[in-house]
This record gives structure tokens, sequence and C-alpha cells, in this order.
């Protein structure tokens, strides 16, 4: 019990510890007269989203809601707690994600005004902004999660927490990155290609509503995919050590010992992550003349302190919570088995970014070989980036699978989970290293749009560009996370409907597998069709203000664009277009269970496809994309004749190929595994009638 308080403690410093970056960074210089509008129109934009796609989503939140308050009264197997669980999961994560865009919002242009005094300071403002951002997330995720347990210490009940996260999660991601990126893209093509005015021109009327895009699609949509993550891989870990035979040692007094501290250990090693990351945030700074390696250093430095941390306090929490003494044996190897299923997800985090930094940044020779491609034009730009994307994916499949067999090797399936929770616990200064990306590319676009002075958009592209490599390491790291969680909840599902084995030679699980592996591909469409549909408007918009406002493309003094119409497209078209692939994520999993030839065991068959196909094209797309807008920044920054170049011109084409990719399609195939899998495990009593 002791260390359920302990994670309230935690979560309730790490709320504490963003108040206080929050009030850091508000305290901060804003900038010009004209800097402050610009980030007042961001600010304005952003929160009229928002506002529109979370009055949607209240609606959906209801009808579920009412739902399993249905089924809860209905059903002896089902309790209607399940559907309170679900409403404060949803609330949780809608807060989670507004906490942090808030914040993003407002550091943007403070961003930018630090930069007029150095690269530290720049950094340091951007990274506090991101620091909010995970401690939220993870302040927020763990007392909800823990006070849920306290509270009914039922994980059937508490499963429908993190059903509620992953609706926010799925929608915000989606309906996000199809914002972000309508923009961003439809504002590249009518400027850059068609009209050859610089990126973040202010002549150009989608450029405040791309600014907006990374606030609500990198900020508050990726906060929330890793909030549901964090609470899923905590949920999945209760829902095994329910079973009773995830991890057994000795008779029947040290079952019910280890069998008690199984339930406690994902909170405490949350609360551990929580102090770590907290630690490691203070070592996040450069000195002025920092070069792209010595940035990416400032940031690893506190990441691998926050993990070194974490090693050392689970070991001492784990001691602690068995409640063993060095001469017993037996006890000491639960100790070691339990640290190292810890050590493994872990370990494997940091591989799994190590690698995507390695094929995304412009350092890089993967990344490199992109750029030169840009000498034959955009169609070899584009064939090798999608080929490294590919290739991409052998890492840190690989290292999931390893992470796999050692986890149950330590701890049968429960290892899996608690792997899972492992990997997440740093997530306070990961999820900080993430959410700086927008703010610094943000900073950039206002430092273009105010007029500033060339070394101070110099610095804050050097933000942008290690933001670009964090972004892609941040959603490798999130993929990984992402299918640990969805198999530690596909055991739980399991164990839920009495299978001991799912058997992919009968006709009825092999048919779901094959529609489980269809469905990132069908979705991944969808939401890259969204995207282009909502990017033409913005290209016809875009044109039109070019043509009928007299003096915009000349750039004439007092001559503005229309921004506002263009933050109107993309939030009409995200919100449109995030319908469906939302609820085909729901649907599917509830059609193929209750059809009576599939059932059960073909939503196992279901989710193992999903799992496979989906992290295999999360992968590919994020990386290609990454590759493909680093790729630019590599020429921009001189290479191969720099900006204006024809090289450049090719570059940009795969870039702006790769936005969906990295930015709307790949994170979210993360959320769609994660949904479908809490999405079976909510109904496995349903399924096993």
């Amino acid at each position: 019990m002791e260390g359920l308080y302990a994670a309230i403690g935690a979560g309730a410093i790490a709320l504490v510890f963003a108040l206080v970056l929050a009030r850091k960074v508000l305290s901060a210089d804003e900038g010009t007269d004209l800097m402050k509008e610009i980030g007042a129109a961001i600010q304005e934009g952003s929160a009229a989203f928002l506002k529109r796609e979370y009055t949607m989503l209240g609606i959906f939140v209801v009808i579920v809601f009412i739902i399993l308050l249905v089924l809860g009264f209905t059903r002896d197997e089902q309790d209607p707690q399940t559907a309170i669980a679900y409403l404060v999961g949803a609330i949780t994560s809608g807060i989670a994600g507004l906490i942090g865009m808030q914040i993003a919002v407002k550091s943007n242009m403070r961003t930018a005004a630090a930069a007029r005094i150095g690269l530290n300071p720049a950094l340091r403002i951007a990274f506090s902004s991101g620091g909010v951002m995970g401690m939220a997330v993870v302040g927020v995720g763990l007392l909800g999660a823990t006070i849920l347990w306290l509270i009914f210490e039922d994980p059937s009940i508490i499963a429908g927490f993190s059903f509620g996260a992953s609706s926010i999660a799925l929608f915000a991601r989606v309906g996000g990155g199809i914002y972000t990126k309508a923009a961003d893209v439809g504002g590249d093509l009518a400027g850059k290609i068609e009209a050859g005015i610089p990126e973040d021109d202010p002549r150009n009327a989608a450029v405040i509503a791309d600014n907006v895009g990374d606030n609500v699609g990198d900020v508050a949509g990726m906060g929330a995919d890793l909030f549901e993550s964090y609470v899923g891989s905590i949920i999945a870990s209760l829902a095994l050590a329910a079973t009773g035979t995830a991890f057994l040692i000795g008779g029947d007094e040290k079952t019910t010992l280890v069998g008690s501290a199984l339930a406690v250990l994902p909170f405490l090693i949350a609360a551990v992550g929580i102090a770590a990351s907290i630690i490691g945030t203070f070592l996040v700074r450069t000195s002025e003349n920092a070069t792209m390696g010595s940035l990416l250093g400032a940031l690893r430095r506190g990441i691998f302190a926050a993990g070194i941390l974490t090693l050392a306090g689970s070991f001492g929490a784990i001691y602690y919570l068995f409640q063993v003494a060095a001469d017993d044996p037996l006890g000491m190897t639960a100790v070691w088995k339990m640290w190292g299923a810890v050590a493994t997800g872990l370990g494997a985090g940091v591989i799994i970014g190590i690698s995507t930094e390695y094929y995304t940044s412009y350092e890089n020779k993967p990344t490199q070989n992109v750029a030169a491609r840009t000498a034959t034009g955009p169609a070899t730009v584009i064939i090798s980036g999608f080929a490294s994307g590919m290739l991409s994916t052998i890492v840190p499949m690989i290292v999931i699978v390893a992470a796999v067999i050692l986890a149950n090797e330590f701890a049968g399936l429960y290892g899996i989970a608690i792997a899972a929770v492992g990997m997440l616990s740093t997530l306070g200064i990961t999820l900080a290293t993430d959410a700086y990306g927008p703010v610094a590319d943000n900073a950039g676009a206002i430092a273009e749009q105010a007029g500033l002075e060339p070394e101070v958009r110099d610095r804050t592209d050097a933000l942008d560009a290690l933001g670009n490599t964090t972004a892609a390491t941040g959603k490798g790291f999130a993929i990984g996370s992402a299918v640990l969680t969805s198999l530690a909840l596909m055991a739980a599902y399991a164990q839920a409907v009495g299978l001991e084995s799912i058997d992919l030679l009968k006709v009825p699980t092999l048919a779901g597998l094959l529609l489980g592996g269809l469905m990132p591909f069908v979705f991944s469409a969808l939401t890259m069709e969204a995207v282009g549909r909502a990017a033409q408007d913005m290209v016809e918009e875009v044109r039109r203000q070019f043509k009928e406002i007299p003096g915009l493309k000349e750039g004439l003094p007092g001559v503005k664009a229309e921004y506002a119409k263009c933050v109107d497209i993309s939030t009409k078209g995200a919100l449109r277009e995030m319908i469906l692939p939302g609820l085909i994520a729901v649907i599917v999993p509830i059609v193929v269970g209750l059809t009576p030839f599939l059932g059960a065991e073909a939503v196992g068959g279901l989710l193992l496809g999903a799992i496979s196909s989906g992290a295999l094209l999360a992968i590919t797309m994020a990386n290609a994309g990454g590759s493909w807008d680093n790729a630019k920044k590599y020429i921009e920054a001189g290479n191969f004749g720099g900006k204006g170049s024809p090289a450049h011109e090719a570059a940009v084409v795969g870039d702006t190929v790769g936005d969906p990719f990295k930015d709307t399609s790949g994170p979210s195939l993360n959320i769609l595994i994660k949904l479908m899998s809490i999405v079976a495990l909510i109904f496995a009593s349903t399924f096993a009638d």
C-alpha cells in the first residue's frame, strides 16, 4: 500500500514541477509587439480548433459512456463502474493534452525572443515548455490510474480508464495530424513550390494555420498518444497480475507475497521514473557555439541520466516491495528477474531511439544519401527516402522481438507488460525532448514573420533541425512502447477469454490475422487521403489570395494575408476527416468478436495481425518522413547548392510527401493498435460467451 501512496506523491510532484517550469517559461520575455501579435494569432487558432475538436469528442465520449453503462447494468460480468473509469480516462487525457498545448503556444514567441540572446537560452525555454507537457502527462496519468486502483482494485474496471484515454488519443492524433499537415503541405505547395517564397513567409496565407497545426498535432496529439501508452502499460500489468499465474515463486506463502506486490510494482516503477526524469531535465543545456552533435548530446545527457537513475531506483524499489533479505536466495531471484524485465524495457527504448536517430539525423549517412539523390530530381529522393524508411525497421523490430523474449524469460507475460512500464518510466523527459520540437519550429516561423536578425533564424533553425531528429526519435520510442503495451494488453485479453494459445491454423483465427494486417493499411490510406483533400483546399485558398489581394505576393507594406480563412479550412477538414478512421478502430474488433463464425480467438488473430503490420508500417512512414525532412534541412545548411537550388526544390517535394507520413498516418498507427487491443479487453466477456 505504501507503494501506491508513493505513486500518488510522485504524480503530485510531477504536476508541481510542471507548474514550476510553466512559470519559468511565462516569465520570459515575449519579444517585440509584432512577435506578440503573431503569437496571439497562433494561440487563438489553437484554442479554436481544440474547442471544436473536444466538443465533437465529447459527444462520442458520452455515447460510449452510455453504452458501457448499459452493458454494466445488464451483464453480471461487466461492472457499470467501467463506464465511470472510461469517462475519467477521456477527461484526464484531454486535460493533459490541453495543458501541454497551452504552454506550447505561449512559449513560441518567448523561444524566438530568447534566441536573440543566444542558443542556450532558447534551448532552455523550448525544452522547459516540452517539460511541462511531459510532466503533465506522467503526473495526470499516474495519479488517475493509482486513485482508480485504490478505489476499485479491479483491472477489468480500470481498463475503462485506458479505453477513455485511447479514444481521446486516436481522435486527437488523427485530427491534429490532418490539421497540421493540411496546412503544412498546402502552404508548401502554394508558397515554396509555386510562388517561390521562403518557408514561413508572412505572405503565405497558410503560415499561421501551419503554426497552429504544430501545436495541436505534434504537442497535444503526441501527448495524448503517449499518455495512453503510459496508462495502458500500467493497466496491462495489473490485468496480468490479477490472473495469479503471471509469475509464481515458491510455495503458497511466497506466491501470495509476490502476487500482492505485482499490482503495486508498475506504480512504483512509474514513480521512480518521474523522480529520475525531473533530475535529468536539469542536465539539458549547451554552449553558444553548439553543433548539431552537441545539441543532441545535451538532450541525450538528460535522457541517459534519467534512465540510469531509473535503473538504480527500480532495483531498490523492487527489493523493498518484495521485502526480501540478502540471505534469501529465492527472494533475490524474484528481485533480479523483475529488475531484468524493467531493464529490458528501458534498454530497448534507448536502442530504438538511437536507431531512429541514425536513420533520420542529417549528420548520418542514410539522410545524407537521400539528400544526395536530389541531384537527379524529386523522384529519386522519394525512392531513396522510402527505401531508407523500410530498412530502418530492421533494428527496432529485432530489438522488440529480443525484448519480448527476454522479458518473458524473466517474468512470463507479466514481464512483457512490466518491460513496457520500464520503457515508459522516463516518459517525463522523453516526451519533453519530443514536445520541444514544435516549439522550436514555431519560434523559427515567428522569427521569419517578425523580420528578426538572420542570426536569430540561424539559431532557431539549429533548434528546429534538432527538433526534427528528436521528434523522429520520439516517434520511434512511441512505436516501440505501443507494440509492447499492445502485446501485453493482448495477453491480458487472452487470459480474460480463456485462451491458452491462439491456433493460426484455424480458419477463423487466420481470417482475423489477415483482417488485422489489413487494418493499418486502410487506416493509413484514409488519413493520407484526408490530408490530400484538405491540402488541396488549402492550396486553392492560398492561390486565390495571391490572385485577388493586390500587392500580397509582392509583399507591399500594409498588405496582409487572410490567415483566418486558412485556419478555418484546416479546422473543418480535420474534424470532418477524423471521424471514419477513429470509428473503424473501435468497431472492427467488436464486429469480429461478435460474428458467429469468427469470435474470441479470431479477435486474437486480428490483434496479432494489426500489431505486426502496424508496427512495421509506422516505423517505415515515420523514419522515411523524418529523413526527407532532414535531407531538406541538410541542403538548407549549404550542401548540394543550398536554398533556392534545384536540389533544394527536389528536397522540398520529398519533405512535402513525407509530412503526412511522419506526422499523421505513421504516429496514428500507434494508437490504432493500442485502441484495438483495449477494446478487445473491455469487451472480452462479451466475446467469450
